[in-house]
């Protein structure tokens, strides 16, 4: 059995999520692996595999979004010579290479309504015929299927097919995203600043500051895991092997110097005539008869945060998991937040 990247956390989402993984991996079924971008689908997929009594066959891998209908048919279910312009000679898909294994398919939404009645067909009976070809194939594999997307709303709106749903769904699997999981943030990032320091060649990984930890912690994470590999291994690479790393490099595009777009552009904004005031109005504009006072907003907002947890936390007598509750926070969190602004410890 191959090495695989390793699924790390220890929050109650991930823990659940490895359990349902190790119950559903030996049943012989199709899966189907639901989850934002980044979450790790692949990486789910391939335990998937590699934890089923199939996992010394072959696992193959597709992307139905990285190829057209007629291309995606090619490459699942192959094609005959003369098929179409340019097929020289035979060739085998996908599912002729998974025989005996599994077969992921990733984006699967992003197939065409005429893939996915192949589709169906050899999930249902293990048969399927080439591209240009009129013999009948019969082969063993398990289909994982992958997506982003709302598979029973687009089945409702006709753009997925309900029986292939159907017969995909015998157990769907949903990845929790990052923000969902908080406390393994750090275990990741530990994790992927270690791989990036030895990649470096340091003697050893320094860790983080109290101030990067906070930076980590706060960020929502959009892209998920994916995203915060990209903005340790950034932030270690910017780093020394000396100290602790104390600067995350969130926005790699931050740039003190602004582009410039050009003298046609300018010349475009010079050109382009004033709205006038009376128009704005009449359509309910609600411009500022007043420029915003220059003021700094992360100091406006750090005063704001620091008021409200003090606010909330006396309203609670200083009970730090009744106030993180109260703030919709982990107790981590919350932690967090106290001790950047001083508020740890109850007043005398």
């Amino acid at each position: 059995m191959p090495e695989l990247p390793p699924l790390i956390g220890e929050s109650p989402a991930f823990l659940a999520l490895a359990e349902q993984i190790s119950r559903v991996a030996p049943l012989d079924r199709p899966v189907l692996v639901i989850g934002e971008r980044g979450t790790g689908k692949e990486l789910v997929a391939a335990r998937l595999h590699f934890l089923s009594q199939c996992w010394g066959g072959p696992f193959v891998k597709l992307n139905c979004a990285a190829l057209a209908e007629s291309l995606l048919e090619t490459e699942l279910f192959g094609h005959e010579a003369g098929a179409f312009t340019g097929a020289a000679k035979r060739r085998a898909g996908r599912f002729e290479l998974a025989d005996g294994g599994s077969l992921f398919l990733d984006e699967i939404a992003a197939a065409t309504p005429a893939v996915q009645e192949k589709l169906l067909r050899v999930i249902e009976y293990g048969a399927f015929e080439r591209v240009g070809g009129n013999t009948t194939l019969s082969v063993e594999v398990r289909v994982i299927g992958a997506t982003n997307e709302d598979l029973p709303a687009a089945a409702s709106e006709g753009r997925f097919r309900a029986d292939l749903l159907d017969r995909l769904a015998f157990e769907v699997i949903t990845l929790p995203p990052l923000r969902a999981r908080p406390e393994d943030i750090p275990l990741l990032s530990a994790h992927f600043g270690r791989e990036m320091a030895n990649e470096l060649d340091w003697p050893q990984f320094p860790g983080f500051s109290e101030s990067a930890v906070d930076q980590l912690l706060n960020h929502p994470w959009p892209g998920n895991v994916r995203e915060l590999r990209n903005v340790v291994e950034r932030s270690v690479a910017r780093s020394h092997a000396e100290a602790p790393v104390d600067r995350i490099v969130l926005d790699p595009f931050a740039s003190p110097y602004p582009l410039d777009p050009g003298p046609s552009a300018r010349s475009g904004e010079r050109d382009k005539p004033e709205r006038p005031a009376a128009a704005a109005e009449d359509k309910g504009a609600g411009v500022l008869s007043d420029p915003l006072r220059a003021f700094d907003l992360r100091e406006a907002l750090k005063r704001v945060e620091h008021d409200l947890l003090q606010q909330a936390l006396t309203a609670q007598r200083f009970n730090q998991r009744a106030t993180a509750k109260q703030l919709g926070l982990t107790y981590d969190q919350l932690r967090n937040r106290l001790r950047k602004h001083g508020l740890l410890e109850r007043p005398a």
